[in-house]
């Protein structure tokens, strides 16, 4: 009989995390597992038809304790499904699904961190102490990457036996160094076609590091003047970052192209790629522009080192740091030869070790170990409890 196991979010924006998830829905075996989506009716639209159309979804927006409808009607759903393992994605999701899951008598809890929580400070946000208290309520937590199991176990104080790592994956074959750009996109764009192209593929947000990779700018283009950088993502900082542009002497030199499906299309046009961020956990657009056979300068943060590995796969520079950003995209600009070999050995290392099969049998093999593991345990506990009503009787 399948394990019945339903996903959850309360994320309300399409990224990394919920292309992780997504990865899940599509990919884990169906004899094996019977699956169910919850998250909120925002993210939902976003997925639209791309979530497998034998996956059971509804949209219940969770958001807190104090939703005492959709904590109702989360708690109803579980019951209802018969669910043998939640899988929740993100802390914030676990702290009000974890606990409502129990009271509904769900086997199993399971937890995916997929990033440092770098923005979480203070006496109380900052102490874990909620982590800790809501971890009574999780079976075992996902990592997505050796750092991102540091992180849990090192800063949020989690047991170290309730960790593992499985790492992000990517649908791979999607992309193709020889793919040729589309044609007239660069002059669509504004640019000509010699000019040397820079891509960036995230959120316009806080944690990606647009704004340092446009002071960066400024100085690529005192050795590259014709130098063009192309901002695939959208986000709250998108007014903030164009004001930037202009403030800089950059608007002739900087396109803002929104979300983009099509990302390979995209990457296509790169001449290096760029993921400037903060805080990471493994970040899937690293795996991607590598797959893609692009060089990629990247910020030695978290799980990226992982993928990319500086001087072999890529090149990494500290995070917040423009002047470095820029010496190594300029390093790479001036020396081709240098970023053909990283591309070559990064999409080698990529298709070896982060393939979304790999991530679905991994997380498929934990889900059949846990799931076990309880029955089990079931089995010794109704031995135990046979053999107390036998002494009892035989007395």
């Amino acid at each position: 009989m399948p394990i019945q196991v339903l996903h959850f979010t309360n994320a309300v924006v399409r990224s990394g995390a919920e292309e992780h998830l997504l990865s899940l829905l599509r990919l884990l075996d169906r004899q094996g597992f019977r699956l169910y989506l919850v998250c909120p009716a925002l993210l939902d639209r976003q997925y639209g038809s791309d979530v497998p159309s034998d996956v059971e979804r509804v949209s219940v927006d969770l958001r807190g304790p104090w939703n005492l409808g959709a904590a109702w009607r989360f708690t109803s759903l579980l019951r209802r499904w018969k669910i043998n393992i939640l899988h929740c994605h993100q802390f914030q999701s676990t702290r009000v699904a974890a606990p409502l899951a129990r009271m509904a008598g769900v086997p199993i809890v399971i937890e995916t961190t997929h990033v440092r929580e770098s923005w979480r400070k203070g006496w109380i946000k900052g102490s874990f102490r909620v982590d800790r208290l809501v971890s009574h309520f999780v079976d075992h937590y996902v990592a997505v990457s050796q750092a991102n199991a540091r992180y849990l176990v090192e800063e949020k104080g989690l047991p170290r036996e309730k960790v593992s790592v499985i790492e992000n994956g990517v649908r791979l074959q999607r992309f193709d160094p020889s793919r040729p750009p589309v044609p007239g996109l660069k002059r669509k764009l504004g640019f000509d076609e010699e000019d040397p192209v820079l891509v960036v593929v995230a959120r316009l947000e806080p944690q990606k590091g647009h704004a340092v990779l446009m002071e960066a700018m400024t100085r690529i283009r005192q050795r590259f003047a014709n130098a063009r950088l192309i901002c695939v993502g959208d986000g709250a900082l998108r007014a903030e970052l164009e004001q930037q542009v202009q403030s800089l002497g950059l608007g002739e030199a900087v396109r803002f192209v929104g979300y983009q499906p099509n990302v390979e299309d995209w990457l296509a046009l790169a001449d290096v790629t760029v993921l400037p961020s903060y805080f990471e956990g493994l970040p899937l657009v690293a795996v991607e522009c590598l797959a893609a056979g692009r060089p990629l300068v990247a910020t030695a943060v978290d799980g990226t080192p992982e993928v990319v590995v500086d001087g072999r796969t890529g090149l990494t520079v500290p995070a917040g740091d423009p002047v470095a950003l820029a010496e190594a995209i300029v390093r790479l600009l001036s020396d081709r030869d240098l970023g053909g070999r990283l591309a070559r050995a990064g999409r080698e290392w990529v298709l070896g070790r982060f393939s979304e099969e790999q991530q679905a049998e991994r997380t498929a093999a934990l889900y059949h170990r846990l799931w076990g593991d309880r029955q089990v345990l079931k089995r010794r506990l109704a031995a135990r409890e046979h053999a107390e009503i036998s002494g009892a009787h035989g007395q």
